[in-house]
């Protein structure tokens, strides 16, 4: 079919490529009718490099694969989707995949699970599209235990997948219903749930709001910079309740929205924090997420005031999206989320196409939020039991005083460490003096990743610029933003490096930044310092080697195979 509209085209008919596609699509759907196939639920179509019912083979064992992150098997993933934990604690990630090459597009849904959100399993492929124009956009996934959709009598874990089918003319709201506890998706025959005529209308995230017993959909309109909130009580028809519209940064283009019911530190009652990512058009270029806090009363979300904050001071931390189903972190109600480490400037050019792959997601991150000096109620975000995934402790100098460690981590099989410095017994703000410093190198090259903070100011930085393996004019090297100093007598500098990525944190999570990099050797070696803090002060240093996940599942070739047994 496909050799007969590539004829029609060599023989010098004049299509626009929108009518081009228009005409393979229909070419293909009579194909499917003459062999009587089900064009509306079926899940998949015949392609032949893209795998059905298996994994897809990946190899983790090039220099620049994280140990600790997720990243895809090969090709190129983007935006997590569909993230839920299910009724034995198996969390499910689901993200955007092109499956056959290293650049975005070729949409389907990837699918893997873990216990602990380090140690994945990658899972065949969940959401394919149902013909060669379509792509299998972002979305969520909700559990349904009580039916509301119908399409689960007598069951208690039917899974939901609510996305945006993408077609040239046009983006809609679908949904698909699996059986088998989120392996496998039939696609719902009357979709779409949510009709548009245009082709800027995409994200949806789906969570069941308890005081009204509805399903709530926020959705984004992107060039419209709106934010939809629809109502259902079944999944499959929609009512739109309202709109948030032109609030914060703009960028180009408002994107992955998500609404989450978070505990606020020191108050019995829980916030609403709306998260929107921007691209293109971020302060540093490209794309980042900001957020909102306000109040959510089932139709409407009010945002408390007229304040912009991103999530992250990096220029790598984009589409965040929280787990549902019961993902709050072990009884300490606090969302756990995940981001794409990267930005839509330079994520289809960057060097680890040579290692078959492309994009990796944040660690996982608890979060919360907390009143902050000056500013009021803020994101507190952190690594998500890092404890988990550390093989044991490199160093620790609980008085370090003014100094500084150096590690030598050649022998670390991931290549990635958790590292903590840490000053306390400050007494007032006189007290507020000295630095907290980061270094890490590649012997064999002379690269480094540097970072640190200054109690004083509050300043913390992020430098990636000594490294040598991708070069970009897109590719920002320094980071910065500045904290305020809470009276509570610490202040502390924490990070998890891993291979190509790095992921810092100021006081436990108040500020971070996400950056990734790309070295011509390994990294080996790592310092941390202390300087000029004052005489009443105590300075503590830790640094941890963490797992290597990934190289665990692996065999000697390096290659993770993935579930083959499931679905």
């Amino acid at each position: 079919m496909i050799a007969i509209a590539l004829r029609v085209r060599q023989e010098g008919l004049a299509m626009s490529s929108s009518y081009f596609s228009l005409v393979i699509a229909l070419i293909y759907l009579f194909a499917q009718r003459i062999n009587g196939q089900n064009t509306t639920s079926t899940s998949t179509y015949s392609q032949s490099n893209v795998p059905t019912g298996t994994p897809v083979a990946g190899n983790y064992g090039g220099p620049l694969r994280p140990q600790v992150h997720f990243s895809p098997p090969k090709g190129f993933m983007n935006d997590p989707n569909g993230m839920f934990v299910d009724a034995a604690g198996l969390y499910h990630l689901y993200y955007q995949y092109n499956p056959t090459a290293n650049v975005a597009g070729n949409q389907h849904w990837g699918h893997a699970t873990s216990q602990d959100l380090y140690t994945w399993t990658n899972q065949p492929i969940a959401l394919f599209p149902s013909n060669p124009t379509e792509g299998i956009f972002s979305g969520s996934t909700v559990l349904d235990p009580n039916n509301t959709s119908g399409f689960f009598p007598n069951r208690t874990n039917g899974v939901v997948a609510i996305y945006t089918l993408n077609t040239p003319s046009r983006q809609v709201q679908s949904i698909a219903y699996s059986l088998d506890n989120g392996y496998t998706f039939t696609k719902y025959p009357s979709n779409p749930v949510i009709p548009s005529s245009t082709n800027q209308f995409r994200d949806p995230k789906v969570f069941w709001h308890a005081p009204t017993r509805r399903w709530i959909m926020v959705v984004a309109y992107p060039v419209d910079f709106k934010i939809a909130i629809f109502t259902s009580q079944t999944l499959r028809s929609w009512t739109p309740a309202s709109n948030f519209s032109h609030h914060g940064l703009l960028g180009l283009q408002y994107e992955c929205p998500n609404l989450v019911q978070l505990r606020v530190a020191g108050r019995a009652d829980p916030a609403w924090m709306l998260w929107i990512s921007i691209n293109p058009g971020a302060p540093l270029g490209g794309s980042i997420t900001q957020y909102f806090v306000g109040a959510f009363n089932g139709t409407h979300f009010t945002a408390d005031d007229a304040r912009t904050t991103v999530s992250d001071f990096g220029k790598d931390n984009y589409a965040g999206q929280f787990f549902g189903g019961g993902g709050e972190g072990k009884g300490k109600g606090e969302g756990v989320s995940v981001a794409w480490a990267s930005n839509w400037q330079y994520t289809n050019v960057v060097p680890t196409a040579g290692e078959g792959w492309r994009s990796v997601m944040s660690v996982p991150r608890a979060n919360y939020l907390k009143q902050m000096p000056r500013t009021g109620l803020g994101l507190v975000s952190y690594p998500y039991d890092i404890w988990a995934v550390v093989e044991r402790e490199v160093v620790f100098n609980k008085s370090l005083g003014n100094g500084s460690v150096f590690v030598d981590f050649s022998d670390v099989r991931s290549g990635a460490l958790y590292f903590e410095a840490n000053v306390t017994n400050l007494t007032d703000v006189a007290s507020l003096e000295g630095a907290l410093n980061f270094t890490v190198g590649a012997s064999g090259s002379g690269e480094s990743v540097s970072g640190g903070t200054f109690v004083e100011s509050g300043d913390v930085w992020l430098d990636r610029g000594n490294t040598r393996g991708f070069m970009n004019p897109f590719f920002t090297d320094k980071f910065s933003a500045t904290g305020v100093y809470d009276g509570e007598g610490t202040w502390r500098i924490s990070g998890v490096v891993d291979r190509s990525i790095i992921e810092v944190f100021l006081n436990g999570g108040e500020l971070s930044a996400t950056s990734v990099f790309f070295p011509t050797q390994r990294m080996d070696w790592m310092s941390v310092s202390v300087r000029g803090i004052n005489e009443s002060a105590v300075a503590s240093v830790g640094v941890w080697a963490l797992k290597a996940a990934w190289l665990g599942e692996a065999d000697a070739n390096g290659t993770v195979v993935g579930n083959v047994t499931e679905g």
